[in-house]
Formats: C-alpha cells, structure tokens, sequence
C-alpha cells in the first residue's frame, strides 16, 4: 500500500492505518532520528511523537507525492525541538541499519557513524537507510543539491578510509 493512502485513512481516524503505517516505516523514522539526536531513548521518544503528530495531523496533509518527506520534516522537526531541549549528544545505541540484526555489524556501523559530523550522518542515514534522492534529501535538510552530494560523498570516503586504515 502506498504511504499516502495510510495518511488519509488515519485523517479519517482510522488507528488501523497508523498501526500499518508505524510497522511500515518506524525503523525510517527512528533511524533518521537518531541520525539527529544520537541518543537511542530520546530516538524512540521522537519516533513515537511522530506518529502521535502524524495522528494528530493527518487531515492536513496536502503534499499527496511526497508522504515521506513530510513524516521525515515531522521527525526532523521534533529531532530538533528535543536537542534544543534537552542538549543530548550522546551515543548511537541500537542503530537499526537496513534490516541487520547483526550486533557486531551494529557496532562497526555506530562507530563509523560517530566518525561524522551530524549532518553528513543525516544525509547518508536518508540516503542509504530511508533511499532518498540527494535532491530530496537537499530540500528535507535546507541544503544545496552541490552540498549534499560533497558532504555525502566526503563521509563516504572517510568511512571507506577508516576501513582501510583499521582494516576493518
């Protein structure tokens, strides 16, 4: 089923859809949230924000192409309103990346991830993990196409050297 289908049946309060919704996109979310926040807790807490906010919201929806870009500004947005609140940089917990379950996986890719600066984390979690295009992550983020694709392809080749200096 297509995500924007879900979000006019949860305008019409239908909590079937939101439920469908979350286990359809909730590793998206918590993914690209804790991208932002860096914390697994405050992660999970915006992830269910979210889904409140997308409840809570859905009869305004308007941009019927582009669903989960504005589930992803609504992440992106409480992200940013708990940093503010909390001032939390602390740990990439449980990073669920793609569908591995893998814990030594998970803690090479925690570590790689840290070696980032925050935004080149955001943009190459949106990229890999939730397969956005860089247009779209340049629009999401407030960026310039040029930038997205340098700050992507830099941490790219820096997790790519990390990997070779530690043989990883």
């Amino acid at each position: 089923m297509e995500l924007s289908s879900y979000i006019v049946r949860i305008a019409d309060k239908d909590t079937n859809a939101l439920h469908e919704l979350y286990e359809f996109i909730n590793k998206n979310v918590y993914a690209y949230s804790l991208s932002i926040l860096k914390n697994h807790d405050d992660a999970l807490e915006v992830m269910q924000d979210t889904f409140i906010t997308i409840y809570n919201n859905a009869d305004k929806y308007e941009n019927q192409d582009k669903p989960m870009a504005w589930i992803l500004t609504i992440t992106k947005n409480l992200s940013y309103m708990k940093l503010r609140k909390s001032k939390v940089t602390s740990d990439i917990d449980d990073l669920v990346f793609a569908s591995n379950d893998n814990h030594d996986d998970k803690l090479l890719v925690k570590y790689l991830l840290d070696k980032l600066t925050k935004e080149e984390r955001e943009i190459v979690i949106l990229h890999v993990v939730n397969g956005f295009k860089f247009h779209e992550i340049s629009k999401l983020l407030n960026l310039k196409l040029s930038t997205t694709l340098s700050k992507y392809h830099r941490a790219i080749k820096r997790i790519k050297e990390i990997v070779k200096e530690e043989s990883i």
